[in-house]
């Protein structure tokens, strides 16, 4: 396993030390303000071993928030939380990127106090807020075109305040059936503007991000997570294959610094894209690509072999073991995740 432990030049301005990635585990440990806490700051200062570490995901303005506590990136307050963890991960010698965060239809207006909850389509998800299961899901209020204008904007603004905050760079999370990811896909996206209908004006927004984040902090800072699987919290569609295939190819005329596979376990197959998301994706996209989903570390370095991916993101192994690079490197048996875990950052 060898090559996991491989440093990797993302581009000229960031190399990580091993390819071994802290995936985004929302914890919703925020305080009340949604400002990072100390019990974060040693949390992510413990696996600084890792090449890079992702933040949980983190909602880049207010009406964003679909989960108890989950911090901000848009405060004073949130902005110097997260200085404390940037420069304790720092002191460790790791680096961390900023994942930024619209939950779309799946916020919730208690959270923000307001009356509309913005997604493509008014089309809204079955089911209630977890943690909070007396909130019960509302049907969005589709964006018009000057409230895309502006989530567009705070996008870019979240990743200024991220580098402010000492972050190295931002991943926008594309995936998993939030804001950029519901415009993806045919399921939760039945516009007939030019932000739905055909796989260019589906993926106007995800690429307007794209385009306003490497802007305002350039594309060597810049990353992205997708979904083209729809698996959370939407409905499969065989068109949304043409979406991503559009997509994609833009992408890969970009120099971003990683695209990311956004899904819970690679095992699963979509027939539409015909296999795994990380084979679709590596078949579309030639640059660094972090795959993710239930690899062991020998699964996962000899993907990296096979080129199925460059760099791999492990998730609860990284709650359950925080000195989980430390642990594989010396051939030491791994503590097994359990959700009881979640109950505290350790």
């Amino acid at each position: 396993m060898d090559n996991l432990f491989q440093a990797v030049a993302l581009n000229a301005s960031i190399t990580l030390k091993n390819r071994l990635l802290m995936a985004p585990l929302t914890r919703c440990m925020a305080d009340d303000e949604l400002v990072p806490t100390q019990a974060m700051a040693d949390y992510y200062a413990r696996r600084a071993d890792t090449g890079l570490i992702i933040s949980e995901a983190t909602i880049i303005r207010p009406d964003g928030q679909g989960y108890p506590n989950t911090p901000g990136l848009y405060t004073p307050a949130q902005i110097a939380g997260w200085r404390k963890v940037t420069d304790k991960v720092h002191d460790n010698g790791g680096k961390i990127f900023a994942q930024l965060w619209h939950t779309g239809r799946v916020a919730h207006p208690h959270f923000f106090g307001g009356d509309d909850v913005l997604a493509p389509s008014a089309l809204g998800v079955e089911g209630t807020v977890p943690r909070m299961r007396e909130l019960t899901y509302v049907v969005p209020k589709p964006a018009s075109k000057e409230e895309i204008e502006e989530l567009i904007a705070d996008y870019a603004q979240a990743a200024i305040n991220a580098l402010e905050a000492g972050f190295d760079g931002v991943e926008i999370h594309g995936a998993n059936g939030y804001l950029i990811d519901q415009f993806l896909h045919y399921s939760s996206n039945v516009r007939e503007d030019e932000f739905g209908g055909s796989p260019e004006n589906m993926a106007r927004f995800p690429l307007a991000v794209v385009d306003a984040v490497v802007k305002a902090i350039g594309e060597d800072r810049t990353a992205l997570r997708l979904s083209p699987g729809a698996y959370f919290n939407m409905d499969a569609d065989a068109r949304d294959r043409e979406v991503f295939d559009y997509l994609l190819g833009e992408l890969e005329s970009r120099n971003l610094a990683f695209l990311h596979v956004g899904v819970f376990d690679d095992s699963m197959a979509f027939d539409y894209l015909g296999g795994t998301a990380s084979e679709y994706m590596r078949s579309r996209y030639s640059k660094t690509l972090v795959g993710v989903g239930g690899f062991t570390p020998e699964s996962g370095s000899q993907a990296i072999a096979n080129g199925k991916f460059d760099l791999l993101a492990i998730g609860r192994p990284l709650i359950a073991n925080p000195d989980y690079v430390a642990k594989v490197r010396a051939g030491e048996a791994l503590t097994e995740y359990s959700d009881t875990m979640l109950a505290e950052l350790v």
